[in-house]
């Protein structure tokens, strides 16, 4: 559920006073995250790699209280629930955007992650669930990228993660993975604990 909150009320009344109304007011910061065991996983369970990744960023942000929280039109509102949000390529050859319910059962988001990505592939129509606080994804796996930075446009203010393809050494599997977040929102700090958060999940998962 989603409703308003006073800013000057909360944990980020200073950073939204400073961050509001500025023209640019999105963080970027890029890790390179070991995949390894998240990789190996997917392949001998047969479960999608890019739907373990989602869970572990759900999983990692559901543990961070300012991911529930979002600056949008000057306003602050808070949330009591997640989705990541994915791009899916659709039967017309476009894409379409999809919100898959966080859930701590990791089966059961696999199980909403297949069922939804098919739909909206399938109906080439957004799934979007205005409910919960959406954290977006954007997976470029056609090339393995070093960094993405993301479009600010001043509408969509939600924290956003991207990456390409991982890569192969030696002895491990690495993924660097861009986050970009509202400095409204979270600062430095929040962001670098929800990175560890990730790392940690992705390899104990």
């Amino acid at each position: 559920m989603k409703h308003e909150v006073n800013p000057k009320e909360t944990i980020r009344a200073q950073a939204f006073e400073m961050w509001m109304q500025s023209p640019m007011p999105m963080v970027t910061l890029v890790k390179t995250f070991d995949v390894t065991h998240l990789e190996k996983m997917s392949r001998r369970s047969g479960l999608k790699f890019n739907m373990l990744l989602c869970w572990c960023i759900g999983k990692a942000a559901s543990q961070i209280e300012e991911f529930y929280l979002l600056p949008q039109q000057g306003k602050l509102f808070r949330y009591d629930r997640l989705a990541i949000n994915v791009i899916v390529n659709n039967s017309k050859g476009g894409i379409s955007t999809c919100d898959i319910p966080f859930n701590d059962d990791l089966t059961q988001f696999s199980r909403d992650y297949d069922a939804l990505t098919q739909k909206a592939s399938e109906t080439c129509r957004d799934i979007t669930n205005e409910e919960a606080m959406i954290v977006g994804t954007s997976a470029v796996v056609e090339t393995e990228l070093d960094c993405i930075v993301n479009q600010y446009s001043g509408i969509f203010n939600n924290p956003f993660l991207a990456w390409g393809r991982y890569r192969h050494q030696r002895l491990k599997t690495t993924l660097p993975i861009s986050f970009q977040f509202h400095h409204a929102q979270m600062d430095g700090g929040h962001a670098a604990r929800f990175l560890e958060e990730l790392q940690r999940r992705i390899r104990e998962t």
